[in-house]
């Protein structure tokens, strides 16, 4: 199907199938959970000899249309379109994600996020940071306020208007013991994930960011293929030749992660059948050492 974008098939495509006359919170909670359990968070058309445009029409034909899924600045970029379509107030921020080599944050507005008031209550939504580090919902505004999700304890801190966000996490309990020391695991308490101020931006401001992350060779996502898709019980992701399934095991205090190494003529078949992806072009996996955890 090609033609003028719109809301239905965006709805399809997330399986939403609610009422969006009214844009309220209820509503906002259902079409974030159910887009990043049907959107994968993926950079692989730089993988695939392809470049990932910031382009609404091009995402939509992508993500929509050719069931494909996206990096922040396709998945975000797509998603705020989505909320303004329906009604939100929703305004665009820049965030820098954190660097647990340097322990700060990286010096770019690199990951894309979105402001969103309802009736006077603001609310931050993110689609597309993948892995264990997605929230399902939108999260409060609220500094220091604890906010539980499958994945854990999400926190965002307000320290004089720079907005810290971080994930209290559950202990990675590991099946295979070929990945017992795997860098792609996550062995900390609490995870920083990325800073931001409320400063509105324009899809302009991130034109050079979106080169940069594709381009330079110091780049995770020249380092890496990535695909992560959250499941009602936790999420999947194929980091490389790496394929892992992670359950949440809240009430156990763990996180249980089922991980091996596929080869190139799995590579196909995983994608279409654990994340529903079907690359037009030949995908060359990348797993180069960069610091990247599930």
């Amino acid at each position: 199907m090609t033609g003028k974008m719109n809301l239905e098939e965006y709805f399809k495509r997330i399986g939403f199938h609610g009422s969006c006359d009214k844009p309220d919170l209820a509503t906002l909670k259902s079409i974030h959970t159910k887009h990043v359990m049907s959107i994968p968070f993926e950079n692989l058309s730089i993988h695939c000899g392809e470049k990932n445009i910031m382009d609404l029409e091009i995402i939509f034909n992508k993500i929509v249309r050719n069931n494909r899924g996206g990096w922040c600045l396709e998945n975000n970029f797509l998603f705020g379109w989505v909320l303004r379509e329906m009604g939100y107030d929703a305004s665009m921020l820049a965030s820098r994600v954190f660097n647990s080599i340097s322990n700060n944050f990286g010096p770019h507005e690199s990951h894309l996020i979105h402001k969103v008031v309802i009736d006077g209550e603001a609310y931050i939504t993110d689609v597309s940071f993948g892995v264990s580090f997605q929230v399902l919902e939108p999260l409060e505004l609220i500094s220091g306020k604890d906010q539980r999700q499958a994945p854990g304890v999400f926190r965002l801190i307000d320290k004089e208007g720079v907005w810290v966000l971080e994930k209290t996490c559950r202990k990675p309990e590991i099946l295979n013991p070929d990945f017992a020391t795997s860098s792609l695991v996550d062995r900390k308490g609490t995870k920083t994930i990325y800073c931001f101020t409320l400063e509105p931006r324009e899809a302009k401001d991130f034109f050079q960011i979106n080169h940069t992350l594709q381009t330079d060779p110091s780049s995770l996502f020249t380092n890496k293929s990535v695909c992560s898709l959250q499941t009602p019980t936790g999420f999947r992701a194929l980091i490389g030749w790496t394929c892992s399934e992670v359950t949440f095991k809240p009430e156990e205090g763990v996180d249980v992660l089922d991980m091996r190494d596929i080869t190139d003529d799995e590579i196909e078949q995983i994608l279409w059948e654990k994340f529903g992806v079907k690359l037009q072009n030949k995908l060359q996996p990348v797993n180069n050492k960069h610091i990247y955890t599930l």
